[in-house]
């Protein structure tokens, strides 16, 4: 029987039976109209948390035009955030002030409350893809695409899109390197490990994880 099981709340368990429940699973915590998670994406905090999806996306909410995907595998370190477009405020007028976010009423309706959601420029969903490694305290802001197999460094402020397989850091977010050469990603996405089967995944821990190509490539010949 494996051991790699996406169904658990929490992933690690020590040698010695302790449970780290500071690691989740987040598919198995988040249950949030807006927020999508593959299998064995797990997040890491500090803290145990109560709630996971308004932590990690504290302004998307289930009247969003936007949302929140994200792949399997991913490693997401402990103060990621993720800032959907409902953060945004209005800004073609000359204040940017949320006058009406602070006017709600028992007059109110949800026509009203609705409409506040059109007045922020809607940049489109979060996308992040399979195996990216996310940093401590990294922000990925609205509407970026993150390829599979990225490298998001910690405190980076990601405002543009990142390429399969590519490092990025800084505030605003740079292309530090490629990971590997043009070939190797094209390899990489072409067979997509993370699709396979959890038991072929388990038996090829060592080669998924090294740097073998042809090993890896030999696995699916």
């Amino acid at each position: 029987m494996g051991l790699l099981d996406s169904s658990k709340k929490y992933p690690m368990t020590m040698p010695d039976g302790t449970v780290i429940k500071q690691t989740v699973h987040l598919k198995e915590v988040i249950n949030h109209p807006r927020i999508h998670v593959g299998e064995f994406t797990y997040y890491h905090n500090f803290d145990i948390l109560e709630d996971y999806a308004s932590f990690l996306a504290p302004y998307l909410f289930p009247l969003s035009k936007d949302s929140l995907i994200i792949g399997k595998f991913v490693q997401i370190a402990h103060g990621v955030r993720f800032i959907t477009s409902s953060a945004n405020h209005k800004t073609s007028g000359f204040s940017t002030y949320p006058f009406t976010t602070f006017m709600l009423t028992s007059q109110t309706t949800s026509e009203d409350i609705t409409a506040m959601f059109e007045e922020s420029k809607n940049k489109g969903d979060i996308v992040i893809g399979n195996d990216v490694w996310m940093g401590m305290d990294a922000t990925i802001m609205p509407g970026v695409k993150i390829g599979d197999g990225a490298i998001i460094g910690a405190k980076s402020v990601v405002t543009k899109d990142v390429a399969p397989y590519t490092i990025v850091g800084g505030n605003p977010a740079t292309v530090i390197k490629k990971r590997f050469d043009d070939y190797t990603i094209k390899v990489l996405l072409d067979i997509r490990w993370w699709n396979w089967s959890i038991e072929e995944i388990e038996k090829n821990i060592e080669i998924i994880t090294g740097n073998d190509l042809d090993a890896l490539l030999a696995i699916k010949e």
